[in-house]
């Protein structure tokens, strides 16, 4: 990371390439190989108004705060604090309550929405995995802005929590996904054809979803408990 970007050399690229990664909205410069770092930094470096222009048009950071809104599985969930109601938050219908210190409800609505999608994407592993004839040795959770989920060949299936903020059907697209990975370490002809029938069609639809509306969902919570 130089100076606000972070460089990155590339086998494949032929020129410099500035970009902002809309989950983050960190500056990133590919370039080749061989190529001048300094120069490229040195080009960078003029395309700051492009920068902010880029900047100015990524989603807009949602903390998690007294009475904003949080999409969870189909619901939309209303944070509600309350300095006289218990420190743990609890979810009843459409609102998570809270109480005790206000500067941190953030980390704690953040850590409850982590157990909550923890709990889903097991379950709904253990229905594909079931229908797929697999065994998932561990489902775990991370919060990687590459990738939504990943399969390893020891049966561990990760996934990104923030898919419990997508839409369900998206979420468990994205999980009939990484099952399918159990029987087919590859993204072959065989493979697309066991995700459509794990999931019961074409998760198309799905995908796109994710590629228009994915980055939005790493903004959840950011500026909380700041």
């Amino acid at each position: 990371m130089t100076a606000g970007i972070e460089v990155v050399r590339h086998p494949r690229a032929r020129r410099a390439k500035l970009s902002i990664d809309p989950a983050s909205g960190r500056a990133r410069l590919v370039i080749p190989q061989r190529a001048s770092a300094k120069a490229a930094l040195a080009w960078a470096a003029t395309q700051g108004e492009w920068l902010d222009r880029q900047r100015a048009a990524l989603p807009i950071a949602k903390p998690f705060v007294d009475g904003m809104t949080v999409p969870f599985d189909d619901a939309a969930l209303v944070v509600t604090w309350n300095e006289a109601a218990p420190r743990r938050v609890l979810r009843d219908g459409d609102r998570l309550m809270l109480g005790g210190p206000r500067e941190t409800i953030g980390r704690r609505v953040e850590a409850w929405l982590k157990r909550e999608a923890l709990r889903l994407l097991s379950e709904d592993t253990a229905h594909y995995a079931a229908l797929a004839g697999v065994r998932v040795t561990k489902v775990a959770i991370g919060d990687a802005r590459g990738r939504w989920g990943s399969c390893a060949a020891s049966g561990t299936i990760r996934y990104n929590w923030r898919l419990a903020l997508a839409p369900r059907a998206v979420r468990r697209a994205t999980v009939a996904h990484e099952v399918a990975h159990r029987v087919h370490m590859n993204h072959g002809a065989a493979f697309h054809a066991l995700v459509a029938t794990l999931y019961g069609r074409d998760p198309l639809p799905e995908r796109r979803w994710l590629r228009a509306h994915g980055a939005a969902l790493h903004w959840y919570g950011r500026g909380s408990d700041e």
